[in-house]
C-alpha cells in the first residue's frame, strides 16, 4: 500500500454519514422499505445499514451497477428494483457457463438465482454476467459503480483470483467510475496467511485494488462492530447470520454454546470506496 494510501486511511476511517445524507434520494430510501424484501435480509438491515452503505458508496438514480456474487440477494432486493424506478441498471455476476469444468451446483445456483428474479414486474430486467478464474472481462469501461460485498477472503484462497477480478473490475468501469468494498475486517490484529477465517486486513485490499489501478477514495466506519473479537472458533462464519457451531460442514452441534457469539452479532467490517482514475 501506497504511504498515500495509509495516510487516507488513517485519515478517513472515522468517517461516518450524517443520518440525511441519503434522505434526499427518495428512490433509495423506497427500495430498502421496498416489498419485495425478504422478511430475513430485512432483519440484517441493523446490522448491514443498506441506506447509509449505498449513499457512502456513491450509489444515484440511473447508473449501471454490476454486484459481484450476490449469493442469497441481499443487494439485490434493494438495487434492482431501484435500477427499475430510477431508469439505471442492475447486473449480477454468476456462475461462469463458458468454463467446461463448472460444477452442476454451481450451474444449478446460477439458474435458481436467476428464477428468483425473473420478475420484471417486481425487478426490472436483471442482467448477468459471467465470472469465475477463467472467465473473460466482464465489460468494456461500461458500468458505474461495481460491488463487492464479502467476497475477497474466498479469492484470497485462490491466489491468482483476487488480482484477476480486481483486473476485471478496473476494466469494466468508466473512467470515474466507483469500485465499493465491503468486507470482513482482520484489523488490527494481523490476517491469516490465506484469510481462511474469513477476515481481511485492509492494507490487503488496498494493496490489490492499487495494483489494478485505483485510487482509494474513502472508508468508513458504518458496518464497524466493535465488539467483533475475531477469534471465534469457526471464523467469521461462527457469528450471525451463518451460526457455524461445528466444523467442516458437518451437522451443527446442540451442544455449542452460541449466546456470546449471538450477542456480537454480524462481524466487524470495513466499507470502502476506490475510484477509477479519470
Amino acid at each position: 500500500m501506497s504511504a498515500r494510501s495509509l495516510a487516507l486511511l488513517s485519515a478517513v476511517a472515522l468517517i461516518s454519514l450524517a443520518p440525511t445524507a441519503h434522505a434526499e434520494d427518495k428512490a433509495l430510501q423506497a427500495a430498502v422499505a421496498g416489498p419485495v424484501r425478504t422478511e430475513a435480509n430485512n432483519a440484517r438491515d441493523g446490522a448491514r445499514h443498506p441506506a447509509e452503505t449505498l449513499a457512502f458508496w456513491g450509489v444515484k438514480p440511473k447508473q449501471t451497477i454490476i454486484e459481484i456474487s450476490p449469493g442469497g440477494g441481499y443487494w439485490t432486493e434493494i438495487l434492482a428494483p431501484y435500477a427499475k424506478a430510477t431508469g439505471g441498471t442492475y447486473i449480477a455476476s454468476a456462475a461462469d457457463l463458458d468454463n467446461a469444468k463448472l460444477s452442476d451446483g454451481a450451474r444449478k445456483g446460477r439458474a435458481a438465482f436467476e428464477a428468483k428474479y425473473a420478475d420484471e414486474a417486481k425487478f426490472g430486467k436483471v442482467g448477468l454476467v459471467n465470472f469465475g478464474t477463467e472467465s473473460k472481462p466482464l465489460g468494456q469501461a461500461s458500468a458505474d459503480m461495481v460491488i463487492t460485498a464479502r467476497n475477497i477472503h474466498n479469492w484470497l484462497w485462490q491466489p491468482p483470483m483476487l488480482d484477476k477480478a480486481m483486473a476485471d473490475f478496473y476494466t469494466v468501469l468508466k473512467p470515474g467510475g466507483v469500485l465499493a468494498v465491503e468486507e470482513h475486517r482482520a484489523d488490527p490484529r494481523p490476517q491469516n496467511a490465506d484469510a481462511r477465517d474469513g477476515y481481511v486486513a485492509t492494507a490487503t485490499v488496498v494493496a490489490a485494488a492499487e495494483k489494478a489501478g485505483f485510487k482509494l477514495a474513502a472508508s468508513s466506519e458504518i458496518n464497524a462492530n466493535p465488539k467483533d473479537t475475531k477469534d471465534h472458533p469457526f471464523g467469521v462464519w461462527t457469528l450471525p447470520p451463518s451460526r457455524t457451531s461445528s466444523q467442516g460442514g458437518k451437522p451443527a452441534d446442540p451442544a455449542f454454546d452460541r449466546a456470546k457469539y449471538d450477542a456480537i452479532g454480524e462481524s466487524d467490517r470495513m466499507t470502502l470506496r476506490f475510484v477509477k482514475p479519470r
